[in-house]
């Protein structure tokens, strides 16, 4: 069986403009993500915000099972063409992790039809994800809850829609609570928004963390559940007289 396709999106802003940022991940969020994921067995490529075509061309995207989004300070520098393009490929099948602050990308609002918006604080505070549906497949391997000692803060409310299935909650440090971990299917493509990810915290050198990720991916890729197959001429069910001619299609 081919190994699952993932391209890793990052807009690789931070990185490049903060040295704190850089310290803790010197080659870009984006590559620490494509690494921890090649290192499970998925087949990782990347792609930036300064690339031609933001690095999504339709051939790359043609060629990707699972796209993971991670954007922060220049979501509004996205293409609106490019963004149109990826939600259609998501509509017809290709999978889709929204990470962190990539709860606001035009990509995902667009998916989702709302704000998007919610309450921050950033106090480098402890996080609790407590796993709400330990038999779902994102949460495999992992046990009652993963501790993050340091974390920006994400509270209710979040202004999505209500999640399909909501895997992780998380609470914080300063009291509050928030859906952390939440999947969707549009169309034939499934989406899972994940919340952890803050930029001047070592969050996805996480092995837990990476884990949930590789989880994420494998749960996302397309597949022939019928839940998200895709509609058509359909042949009857019982015997019908099919002779009618009347027809403009």
């Amino acid at each position: 069986m081919d190994a699952t396709r993932v391209t890793v999106w990052n807009e690789f802003v931070h990185e490049q403009e903060s040295d704190v940022v850089a310290e803790v991940y010197p080659d870009g969020i984006h590559a620490t993500i494509a690494d921890a994921l090649a290192e499970r067995g998925f087949e990782t490529q990347t792609a930036t915000l300064q690339e031609p075509e933001h690095g999504l061309t339709e051939e790359v995207l043609a060629e990707t099972d699972v796209l993971t989004w991670w954007g922060h300070a220049a979501h509004d520098e996205v293409d609106d063409e490019i963004v149109d393009r990826v939600k259609e490929h998501v509509l017809d099948g290709m999978g889709l992790l929204v990470l962190h602050s990539a709860h606001f990308s035009k990509i995902f609002r667009s998916l989702m039809g709302t704000t998007c918006g919610l309450k921050w604080r950033e106090a480098a505070e402890r996080e609790r994800l407590w796993v709400i549906e330990p038999s779902h497949p994102i949460a495999d391997g992992i046990d009652d809850c993963i501790e993050l000692e340091e974390a920006e803060m994400y509270g209710e409310r979040f202004d999505v829609p209500q999640p399909e299935t909501l895997v992780f909650n998380s609470w914080f440090e300063g009291g509050e609570v928030f859906r952390s971990g939440c999947t969707y299917r549009r169309g034939a493509g499934k989406i899972f928004y994940f919340r952890p990810g803050h930029e001047t915290y070592p969050i996805y050198h996480d092995e837990d963390i990476q884990q949930v990720l590789a989880n994420g991916v494998e749960w996302a890729a397309p597949s022939d559940d019928p839940a998200t197959s895709s509609g058509g001429n359909s042949d009857p069910r019982e015997r019908i007289d099919t002779s009618d001619e009347r027809t403009v299609h």
